[in-house]
């Protein structure tokens, strides 16, 4: 990574996205072990651009939430006693109803689990006790084997509850604030305090597209009511679209899979954190780090229909038979890992530099996984 002009280079991208219309506001920055090396935001965080983006600005993450989530899961098993071969029903007992008692934290972390979707249509995301009870009663998916399918909305309960067992009935949200955000003095929210809303940038839902390719796997399953894709992206219910995630409940709102609230330092600072534990000095343990890099599913996922690979929880570029990566989402290094949120937002870790890396945005695209915005940010940081 050359280091020389990196957040010119940030910057010169990040401007010409916005006055090209993708962004209405919109930050990136790239962090070392110990420092900040770039850190660039541009326009506002509303609607009518009326307030300019800062260095204060707070935006909703979605699934971005998750990388931060699942390293307050990882350290809470390592600090019980548990791995990622440990039954969830050891510690969980009522997760083992419905044929689930031979299921592995690895498993469920890595999408395996067979658990994507909810069938009881009561669960609601405000509703924790229900998306709770609805997981003890529900039966795996598809049987166990090589199949895996993302969890965007149940694997943040999953990954709370598990983390509750674990820390004597301490929320994932409680748990990241006493373990990562408070030690580390980190902008990255699981829960917001009510006193830190006016700083929230305002989600814009994605422009609207005129002729949506329907040939797209993942858009057809999406257009149909009964498919694993519908329902995953559905259950548990109680968020009818991008607009009610500005409200101040949803805000306050803990929810690990998807509410996170943050800047774009603080992402980056998290990640590289996790980098440099591989020599012993980073925020996790070297056997936490070890899960984070480590490919545990890939293939064609289930429910966003194209390739994925993801380790203990975090998301990395699968790659073919021969170990090259198929895309470059996380950078050009094997071993990157972090994830993406919906709408653009992604961040991560990149072990061999000891870097991690952070965009977010108001603006939504249309997708799940980051697009052109996001590459030409990431290209950005590698070019020599």
């Amino acid at each position: 990574m050359n280091l020389h002009g990196l957040a010119e280079r940030l910057e010169e991208v990040l401007q010409k996205n916005h006055s090209d219309g993708i962004e209405v506001g919109a930050s990136v920055a790239v962090c070392g072990p110990n420092e900040v090396l770039a850190s660039v935001h541009v326009g506002h965080i509303d609607a009518a651009r009326t307030r300019p983006w800062d260095d204060d600005t707070l935006v909703l993450i979605w699934s971005a939430t998750k990388g931060p989530a699942v390293a307050c899961l990882l350290t809470a098993l390592e600090q019980a006693g548990f791995d990622l071969e440990s039954r969830v029903a050891e510690f969980w007992p009522e997760f083992g109803a419905a044929g689930k008692s031979d299921i592995s934290v690895g498993e469920v972390i890595s999408h395996r689990a067979g658990l994507s979707a909810l069938d009881d249509p009561a669960a609601s995301v405000l509703e924790y006790a229900s998306v709770i009870r609805a997981i003890e009663q529900q039966p795996r998916l598809w049987e166990r084997g090589p199949l895996h399918g993302y969890a965007p909305r149940v694997f943040g309960f999953l990954l709370d509850e598990m983390v509750r067992r674990l820390s004597g009935a301490v929320t994932l949200g409680a748990y990241w604030n006493t373990i990562f955000r408070e030690p580390h003095n980190l902008d990255v929210w699981i829960g917001l305090p009510e006193e830190h809303h006016d700083r929230v940038a305002q989600m814009l839902p994605p422009k609207g597209q005129s002729c949506p390719d329907e040939r797209d796997p993942f858009v057809a399953a999406m257009g149909d009511p009964s498919s694993l894709t519908r329902r995953a992206f559905s259950s548990p219910s109680g968020v009818p679209g991008v607009s009610p995630m500005n409200s101040p409940a949803m805000k306050s709102a803990s929810i690990p899979s998807f509410g996170g609230i943050a800047n774009a330092v603080s992402l980056a600072r998290f990640y590289a954190g996790l980098a440099n534990a591989r020599g012993g000095d980073g925020w996790v343990s070297k056997r936490v780090f070890d899960y984070a890099t480590t490919r545990m599913a890939q293939g064609l996922d289930q429910v966003l229909h194209v390739p994925t690979c993801f380790s203990a929880g975090f998301m990395m570029d699968p790659v073919d038979e021969s170990g090259s990566k198929l895309r470059s989402t996380f950078g050009p290094t094997i071993s990157a890992f972090g994830h993406p949120g919906a709408g653009g937002s992604l961040a991560f870790a990149d072990p061999e530099t000891q870097t991690g890396f952070a965009f977010v945005m108001n603006q939504m695209q249309p997708g799940v996984l980051p697009q052109a915005r996001a590459a030409a940010l990431v290209e950005a940081v590698y070019t020599s």
